[in-house]
């Protein structure tokens, strides 16, 4: 694998469209990104996607892509009509049933191999402490760190237990802020003392249970690092996850293209950072130009000896043992298969379980 081989694993991209156009073709080809985002506006049906995850595959021969979407349930769901579309995490953690949390995390990951998605950004590990928190609420699982530890850790084993990849988000926590990271960089001025208490258990628990990956928050946490946001921070995601907590999975970035960061900071000077901070995944959703100006920052990066072939290294050989577990071998996928799984029977009656017991379930746990 060559050096610039190696800069493209780093990268998980997203594209505008439903299908792979000669354009999205050649930069795959040209760029050679480990991975791709898929979002609501890329899917329209199972046997568009089915279509579609085999054509990006068939772009990328040299190594199979991570294919990878946001399906939380509830407001964060991307999948269209005709799959199985599970409540918020929120009301699911009222029903307080691991067992529950891991059938449908099961049927989330069955339903998403069999169209050829093969990682799912979730679950969201982040404690809904704070009731001004205006993008997490019910994306949690509760209010209480043992909640969400115990379902987290159910919805990771039912995901991966099933061959689709799990990433717990948004490390260190995302729970305590009152901004939303896509819109504006958030800050928690909360001592490390609270921290340790009410935040980071679900995130250690994932990291003992074995989690795939894991995102990091685009949030300023003074008690860690006064002056950088975890995805930019050697002091969180170095000395924190990879020393402290003795985390050896991949880590991504949250998109570089949000508030948080880009006001702050260029895509290319951000990319860079965050490679030296110790992720492994470079995630920008959209903007091809973006993309495009992070790739080569890195690429000069190297050339320069700011980044040094010794840590590009490290992470390649991570999302290559990512790959071996969910990714490879490649099989392509077919309808005729996906239509026997999406929304059947027995998922449909999970669902409608899960809604019965969500009404019967005491509000405690989320009060």
């Amino acid at each position: 694998m060559t050096s610039r081989d190696k800069i493209g694993q780093l990268f998980m991209v997203g594209f505008l469209g439903t299908s792979v156009t000669p354009d999205l073709a050649s930069f795959i080809k040209e760029y050679r990104p480990g991975g791709v985002i898929l979002f609501s506006r890329n899917l329209e049906s199972v046997e568009q996607i089915v279509d579609l995850t085999n054509d990006l595959q068939t772009c990328s021969p040299h190594s199979p892509l991570v294919i990878s979407i946001d399906q939380e349930g509830g407001r964060v769901s991307r999948l269209p009509k005709g799959f199985t579309i599970f409540p918020p995490c929120g009301l699911l953690g009222r029903c307080n049933s691991a067992e529950l949390a891991y059938a449908a995390a099961a049927t989330i990951a069955k339903e998403l191999k069999v169209v050829g998605i093969n990682m799912n950004t979730a679950p969201v590990l982040d404690v809904n402490s704070n009731p001004d928190n205006p993008v997490i609420g019910d994306r949690a699982f509760g209010t209480t760190p043992d909640v969400v530890c115990e379902l987290g850790s159910a919805t990771v084993a039912g995901l991966q237990e099933n061959k689709v990849a799990a990433c717990g988000k948004h490390f260190p926590g995302h729970g305590d802020t009152n901004a939303d990271s896509h819109k504006e960089l958030p800050v928690v001025e909360a001592q490390r003392e609270r921290l340790e208490v009410l935040e980071f258990p679900p995130f250690r628990r994932a990291v003992q249970h074995g989690i795939a990956s894991m995102m990091t928050a685009h949030v300023l946490y003074r008690a860690l690092d006064p002056e950088l946001p975890a995805t930019l921070s050697p002091a969180i995601v170095t000395d924190f996850l990879r020393r402290e907590l003795q985390y050896d999975g991949v880590v991504l970035t949250d998109d570089l293209e949000m508030h948080a960061i880009i006001d702050h900071y260029g895509v290319e000077d951000a990319a860079i950072r965050a490679v030296l901070a110790g992720c492994d995944v470079l995630l920008i959703c959209q903007d091809r130009n973006r993309e495009i100006a992070a790739f080569e920052a890195v690429e000069k990066a190297m050339e320069s000896g700011t980044i040094s072939s010794e840590r590009l290294d490290h992470s390649v050989a991570r999302i290559a043992r990512l790959k071996d577990r969910f990714v490879r071998p490649y099989r392509p996928v077919t309808i005729s298969d996906a239509k026997l799984v999406v929304g059947c029977r027995s998922h449909q009656a999970l669902l409608h379980t899960i809604e019965q017991a969500r009404t019967r379930s005491s509000p405690l746990l989320y009060s």
